[in-house]
């Protein structure tokens, strides 16, 4: 029996590069995709990429046998959107010269800083994104206050935010620093201001946060605003 060879337009439009399987999603419900001339917002719709043409945007979209990773280490004051109403700068304005469009794995908030993966390759970003691959990201975190053993053991057990409890987590490192503590943790979801919003739940609000690897593949030395290109086998650590 033949195999189906159809595909959800959402999961095409990731594998040819064009935006994350979620961001792809919005631009079909805007309008901006076509499948043969028609325009489609309906979710789950089927394609088969071998016999139907889709235009993103008037642009002819065809699947990629190369794709692009890079590891930046973005500063605060960077938004890692594709644009922003509000002028704010953006994170892919400190990429220079490369000739593919590349968009942003996850997030990073405004004023927190470090390791940001951005890449062409929206089945690879769908796939670290899902909280069932458990593609792990460490963060540094200082934080008001002394957090005690207890509150720690919340944050490695899961802690309810709004009505949902967040998945284990893993505190690898504590240390005192006068009024303040600095931890280092692992988690493997991404919610909007995860890390953040855990510890304002047991009250220690953020004072600073640094993400400093994806897996297995970590930030170093890389200077704040700089990035590089990542290799096969750098992208195999981000998935360990």
């Amino acid at each position: 029996m033949a195999l189906n060879p159809t595909i959800r337009l959402q999961k095409f439009l990731a594998e040819c590069g064009v935006a994350s399987r979620r961001k792809a999603e919005q631009l079909i419900s805007r309008g901006a995709v076509s499948v043969d001339g028609r325009t489609i917002t309906e979710m789950g719709y089927k394609i088969d990429p071998k016999r139907q043409e889709v235009h993103y945007q008037g642009k002819l979209i065809k699947p990629k046998t190369k794709w692009t990773y890079i590891l930046l280490n973005k500063p605060k004051g960077y938004v890692t959107t594709m644009s922003d109403p509000q002028g704010r700068p953006i994170v892919t304005s400190l990429l220079k010269d490369l000739d593919t469009r590349v968009f942003p794995v996850g997030r990073l908030d405004i004023d927190s800083e470090g390791a940001l993966l951005l890449t062409d390759d929206g089945a690879l970003a769908h796939k670290i994104l899902h909280p069932s691959h458990e593609s792990t990201k460490t963060y540094e975190v200082v934080v008001k206050g002394v957090v005690s053993q207890g509150k720690i053991r919340k944050l490695e057990q899961g802690i309810e935010i709004e009505g949902k409890k967040t998945w284990p987590a893993k505190i690898l490192q504590v240390k005192k620093q006068g009024p303040a503590c600095r931890l280092v943790i692992s988690i493997h979801e991404g919610r909007k201001r995860q890390v953040r919003r855990m510890f304002e739940a047991i009250g220690h609000p953020v004072i600073n946060l640094k993400r400093t690897a994806y897996g297995k593949l970590q930030l170093g030395s890389l200077k704040s605003g700089a990035y590089r290109f990542l290799t096969p086998e750098d992208m195999k650590k981000v998935l360990l």
